[in-house]
């Protein structure tokens, strides 16, 4: 299952994020370090199923289908408040740096409104610079990993120049259990045009900053996107950044309680929300839905946390969803569930790499593929395309 690290300072609305993305009750306290241990659970991205366009009933084994939609499931982890320093062990330090290490992307919920501090104290809204939380947490992951390196640079320095090594082999196996590829590691490597042994500390940070772009991509949720002193920051920081979902966590916990509690019609992501019965909602519920539609919704069209999840996995991962049947005909698998599975996939993936991603086993034994919508074999040049019914045939 794909993970996604759920990054930031203390008090910045990350366990609020998690706990309405994930429906888990992680403690919400407006302290530092909140959160003591990582916390993990499930949550869903969303992608339209081919059951409403084929006009199926489908049987979802690995995943759920809600009205049409797709809920794919990854895995969140909730890792403590960073603060300035923590590659050096400040505050919870190395501990939580650690807990990221697989974590295929980063979403950094920062405080938009500026009301907390480089520390995560509550501060004057709109009295911190909440550029500063971005550009902090960047450097404290990218001195993380510096640490790593730096410990036997010299040595792997000779080993490469005596030996004539690939240098980017030995970078790789210095960051083996970090999620780091080879081919991150090439692709970081060009922007760097001086050779290693000739790179000073500056040369490995900057080096170290472009392979956490590419390697782990980073997408920066402003939360507490409703509060006055948001609107503005939110504006300064999608003039400097590409991945800036504005956000109320909290919004979208309260409507989720909402919903479970009977109240309101709603599911994550949608824009509206449908209140089943008002006799049953007191004056203070009122208030505080009426807020929500008007300072968050109707303002930003979503309370931004479906859309986070989606816009991680599917545009920074660049993933796709394929659903592998075993009956093309039928769309189902060999016990006749339709549509059984959602699989998560890279984008420019080959019927074979599907394979693979199902089981070692199929993609070693795999000889071609069918499209299940036209029951025609497909090349095995051919691009998987999101949405596609793929049925696999082996030897």
């Amino acid at each position: 299952m794909l993970e996604i690290g759920v990054t930031g300072k203390p008090n910045v609305g990350k366990s609020s994020f998690f706990n309405s993305a994930t429906l888990s009750a992680v403690e919400v306290a407006s302290y530092p370090f909140t959160t003591i241990d990582a916390n993990k659970a499930v949550a869903y991205v969303l992608s339209e199923c081919p059951c409403t366009e084929l006009e199926l009933t489908c049987d979802p084994q690995n995943s759920k289908c809600v009205q049409g939609k797709r809920m794919i499931p990854v895995e969140l982890i909730d890792v403590a408040g960073l603060v300035p320093g923590a590659h050096e062990g400040r505050g919870l330090g190395n501990k939580f740096l650690d807990e990221l290490r697989q974590s295929r992307v980063f979403i950094h919920i920062i405080d938009a409104s500026g009301s907390t501090d480089e520390e995560g104290r509550p501060v004057e809204a709109g009295s911190h610079d909440p550029l500063e939380d971005v550009e902090f947490l960047e450097h404290e992951i990218t001195m993380w990993l510096f640490g790593i390196l730096k410990k036997n640079w010299n040595k792997l320095i000779r080993k490469y120049l005596s030996e004539k090594l690939d240098f980017s082999k030995i970078i790789h196996e210095q960051f083996s259990g970090i999620g780091i590829s080879l081919e991150d590691i090439i692709e970081a490597k060009r922007e760097i045009p001086e050779e290693y042994h000739r790179w000073e500390d500056e040369d490995i940070q900057r080096f170290l900053t472009v392979l956490l772009r590419i390697a782990k991509p980073m997408l920066i949720v402003a939360n507490k996107a409703d509060l006055p002193t948001a609107e503005e920051n939110i504006k300064r920081l999608q003039e400097k950044y590409q991945n800036v979902i504005p956000a109320s966590a909290e919004s979208e916990l309260a409507l989720v309680k909402a919903a479970e509690g009977g109240l309101i019609k709603y599911t994550s992501g949608d824009e509206d929300f449908e209140i089943l019965d008002e006799s049953k909602l007191s004056e203070a519920q009122k208030r505080a839905l009426k807020y929500i539609k008007e300072h968050v919704l109707e303002k930003y069209g979503s309370t931004g946390v479906q859309k986070a999840l989606n816009k991680a996995i599917f545009e920074l991962l660049d993933m796709m969803v394929v659903y592998p049947v075993e009956d093309e005909h039928k769309m189902c698998d060999s016990k006749g569930n339709i549509l059984p599975d959602a699989v998560l996939i890279k984008s420019g993936a080959k019927p074979r790499d599907l394979a693979f991603v199902i089981h070692t086993d199929i993609g070693e034994s795999f000889m071609h593929a069918m499209d299940a919508r036209s029951c025609r074999r497909v090349s095995s040049d051919y691009e998987l395309k999101s949405g596609d019914i793929i049925s696999i045939i082996c030897r």
